[in-house]
């Protein structure tokens, strides 16, 4: 698979993200500012390539956008913890990585946001 093609599979893509969020997490310290924000992120964090998996599975029309949409919700959520972390760390390093991750998030919302808005107006013709 080429380079160009991998940015585009979103299940791989997703999946990546998640191990990238999970690695982050692993490295951070953990105090009690620090382990409800990882906890959070976390879930965030990996909930949206789960999710992802599922709308290709899905079932139904139906089944398909509730679960895009839950993607769409999670990777904005994930900014919120991600920029969170960010203002808790010390260390630059992380704290970089927490901005690279915020802007992959970032890309995520507005895919999901677009797959979303063109499911709605499908549904309206």
């Amino acid at each position: 698979m080429t380079q160009v093609s991998n940015k585009y599979d979103l299940e791989e893509r997703t999946t990546v993200f998640a191990e990238r969020i999970v690695d982050l997490c692993k490295r951070c310290p953990k105090n009690p500012v620090t382990i409800p924000i990882l906890d959070q992120l976390i879930r965030s964090g990996t909930s949206i390539g789960a999710n992802y998996c599922e709308a290709n599975g899905a079932s139904s029309k139906k089944d398909f956008n509730s679960k895009i949409f839950i993607c769409k919700k999670e990777s904005r959520e994930t900014k919120y913890w991600l920029r969170l972390l960010g203002s808790a760390l010390d260390d630059e390093n992380l704290k970089q990585e927490c901005r690279d991750l915020w802007k992959e998030a970032q890309e995520f919302n507005l895919i999901f946001s677009k797959i979303v808005s063109k499911k709605k107006v499908l549904n309206e013709n």
